[in-house]
């Protein structure tokens, strides 16, 4: 028999109580088995008998039924980045999720078969009937164990740090991140490998492959597991293990701080901390950690309930969406340092008393105080890297301290690849994410931990009563070493995509035609392009991660369009200017920056394709 009707074979072999197969002839081309004598097929129709009658044997597996359920390709399930998003009512519809799981399942093939996955996610609406659904499709597929945080609840970073403390296989984090909860806003879901980090696109292509052909649902006949205690539960060779979600995640974090040093700190009665859960994930572990394990005050944590539809509001921790902790921050009663986090517990922000830190400036910060402050880094940073569209300032800081530094296209698993690679210890993103190479996600909890122990660092011999070093502090004796880049990013969200589109098309054009000295406005032309980057590691190349226009004076101009959201684009405009005049140092960015954004919108006719006349967000 020719290995062409052999794959046709098996592939008819995976339809057991089902009439549809799994890939027709038609995928594979002409089958060259219908050109065989009469006497052959009828031996070969007898042989795939025998071997349908076998499988259905299978079928029956320890403990369980799995059921062969006909399903159809739905469209739009590609998978990007931060996995797939679409509104709820989208991922309710029949076999919405179901079709995606199965076709994960299908993607891993062999490999996941007897493996142990994790799974939780943000705590928002659905969560807990789909790991119902996903637990069904993974016994059915051969998975041996799923972990499953109590509640359904797992923060990213956190289902990172499972991963790689119990070497799982991988794991399943049901969250749209930081876009709003609820029956009709987001939900989505995504895949972590092996080392915690997201999928990389060789396995993504493969599960929009299989969402595109999938005609099967292998689903296991299992009464719904118990996600409020915390216990194990077996279906013959099936279990599921619901587990405390703070675990693994605090054991992480206590190899990486010095918790016993942050606690007395935290204690001090001059010190106080302010933390908005934002009705988020990071509510289930705020309090354990602040309170609990580093002895702050209960009433530090503000909406530390996570609600299905977080409270009704945008889970994203920025100056917009995380107003009442702003306007705490900027009151006679603010506290030392406050922080919010966002729908999943990636995403963070940092505030001190009036003051604001950029997620740029956030990340060189820590960055340069990581060896002395943070025990983890105590021999030094292997090296460090931020996304493209993140301003300059932990450049710097790399230079300074004479350390490798990478600039990659956005998204983690770019800092995944050089963190697995020991060439990359601390890393960050404008978009409110910062990380370390101690999982392979960003991580909201760990940037505040941080923050809090460059506090206790620069504060241990302030006795107390007396002036404590502040946010803002540590951020202008920063300035003083490295410059100050002003930065700002600009966030369209909901534009039309046909006229994002058109405008990218628009600046493809600009750059066709633009050249080293020309001039834009005030600005004079060092290189323009649409960014590509080469990963060091595995030599893949990632194109069209952003048109930016770079001038003389280190001034840059990036738009990008994002993939976070579940509907319309969202245009990002990047805009940077640098300085090392002191005298400058605390004048307001939108002001500085008033000039090269004035440009921005010229180039790019943004204003014109959008028919907006302002940002939705300006951070």
């Amino acid at each position: 028999m020719s290995s062409l009707c052999a794959a046709l074979q098996r592939c008819t072999l995976q339809t057991v109580g089902s009439s549809r197969p799994v890939a027709k002839a038609s995928q594979f081309g002409p089958a060259p088995c219908a050109l065989r004598t009469p006497a052959k097929r009828q031996a070969g129709a007898r042989q795939r008998t025998r071997s349908i009658q076998v499988s259905a044997s299978v079928a029956q597996m320890e403990g369980f039924t799995v059921k062969s359920v006909p399903t159809k390709p739905i469209e739009g399930q590609k998978t990007g980045t931060s996995g797939l998003r679409k509104k709820t009512k989208v991922f309710t519809s029949e076999n919405y999720l179901a079709n995606w799981i199965q076709s994960l399942f299908n993607a891993l093939g062999e490999e996941a078969v007897g493996k142990t996955i994790g799974l939780g996610g943000d705590g928002r609406y659905f969560n807990k009937e789909a790991v119902q659904t996903i637990l069904r499709v993974a016994a059915g597929n051969g998975i041996a164990k799923v972990v499953v945080g109590k509640d359904a609840i797992m923060a990213t970073p956190a289902m990172s740090a499972l991963i790689r403390r119990r070497s799982l296989y991988g794991g399943l984090i049901m969250s749209a991140s930081h876009n709003p909860g609820g029956p009709d806003e987001d939900w989505g879901i995504k895949f972590n490998y092996s080392a915690g980090e997201p999928a990389p696109e060789k396995i993504t292509d493969k599960i929009f492959g299989f969402t595109e052909s999938i005609l099967e649902l292998k689903l296991a006949e299992l009464a719904d597991v118990d996600l409020s205690k915390v216990g194990t539960t077996r279906f013959g060779s099936f279990e599921v293990e619901v587990v405390d979600y703070t675990t693994e995640y605090f054991d992480t974090l206590k190899e990486v701080f010095d918790f016993p040093a942050l606690r007395a700190f935290m204690t001090r009665p001059d010190f106080s901390l302010v933390f908005d859960a934002m009705h988020a994930v990071t509510g289930a572990y705020a309090n354990p950690l602040f309170v609990g394990e580093l002895g702050g005050k209960p009433d530090s944590i503000r909406n530390g309930v996570p609600l299905e539809d977080f409270g009704g509001g945008h889970p994203d921790p920025n100056l917009t969406y995380a107003h009442d902790l702003v306007e705490l921050m900027w009151s006679d009663a603010a506290p030392v340092l406050g922080a919010a986090s966002d729908g999943d517990g990636d995403r963070n922000m940092v505030l001190g008393s009036h003051f604001f830190v950029t997620p740029s400036d956030s990340v060189a910060v820590i960055a340069a105080n990581a060896q002395a402050a943070i025990p983890y880094f105590k021999d030094g940073l292997k090296g460090v890297a931020r996304s493209m569209p993140t301003s300059g300032a932990l450049d710097r800081v790399a230079q300074k301290l004479g350390l490798q530094f990478f600039e990659t296209p956005t998204g983690w698993k770019f800092f995944g690849n050089l963190m697995d690679a020991d060439k990359c210890s601390i890393c960050g993103e404008e978009s409110f994410g910062t990380g370390a190479d101690h999982v392979r996600e960003k991580d909201g909890m760990w940037a505040v931990l941080a923050w809090l122990s460059i506090l206790a660092h620069k504060n241990k011999d302030v006795p107390e009563g007396g002036k404590l070093v502040s946010v803002k502090d540590i951020v202008m004796d920063h300035w003083k070493q490295f410059g100050r880049n002003f930065y700002s990013r600009y966030d369209y969200e909901g534009v039309e995509s046909e006229q994002a589109n058109k405008m990218v098309q628009h600046l493809e054009g600009v750059i066709a035609s633009s050249s080293k000295g020309q001039k834009f406005g005030d600005y004079v032309l060092e290189t323009a392009d649409n960014f590509s980057y080469t990963d060091p590691i595995d030599g893949s190349v990632a194109k069209g991660q952003g048109v930016r226009f770079v001038f003389q004076d280190g001034s840059r101009i990036i738009f990008r369009l994002s993939g976070t959201g579940s509907a319309g684009a969202t245009i990002r405009l990047y805009i940077e200017t640098y300085t090392d005049d002191a005298s400058k140092f605390e004048l307001d960015a939108q002001e500085v920056l008033k000039s090269i954004i004035g440009t921005a919108l010229e180039v790019s006719k943004l204003q014109e394709f959008t028919g907006r006349d302002k940002p939705t967000v300006i951070t």
